[in-house]
């Protein structure tokens, strides 16, 4: 009878959720391989065996939004980050890859507040030049 050899070693995926409680309310869901998988703000390890693994993400308010995903190829003993980043208007889709990611939507989030900056305070400011 043959020994059989041992397993490789396992591969690491670290998921850095960007963003925080207090900006987002709301923490992202992970799933690796379309299973869950626990996770918080900041880096969260996962070891996995060596392969090609999808790991996707979104966030849950009362609705599904920010949905994306990543494929990953892990090498024995290797550790790969991918980082995710939840949009910040919920019709919109999240941002996942290699490196740090922008914001989804921050732009057009900071815009439509400074419009309705401008007309909160340009409304009373024209009644009583007007008046």
């Amino acid at each position: 009878m043959s020994a059989q050899p041992p397993p490789p070693p396992p591969g690491y995926l670290r998921v850095n959720l960007q963003g925080n409680r207090m900006l987002t309310m709301i923490t992202p869901s992970v799933q690796v391989n379309g299973y869950p998988v626990p996770a918080q703000f900041g880096p969260n390890v996962v070891p996995m065996p060596p392969g090609v693994h999808t790991v996707s993400a979104h966030a849950q308010w009362m609705w599904r939004y920010g949905q994306a995903s990543q494929q990953v190829q892990l090498a024995p003993g290797q550790t790969v980050d991918v980082f995710y980043a939840a949009p910040v208007l919920t019709f919109m889709g999240g941002a996942m890859g290699f490196t740090k990611q922008k914001v989804p939507g921050l732009l057009p989030f900071v815009l439509l507040l400074a419009a309705l900056l401008v007309v909160a305070i340009g409304l009373p400011v024209v009644a009583i030049l007007a008046s």
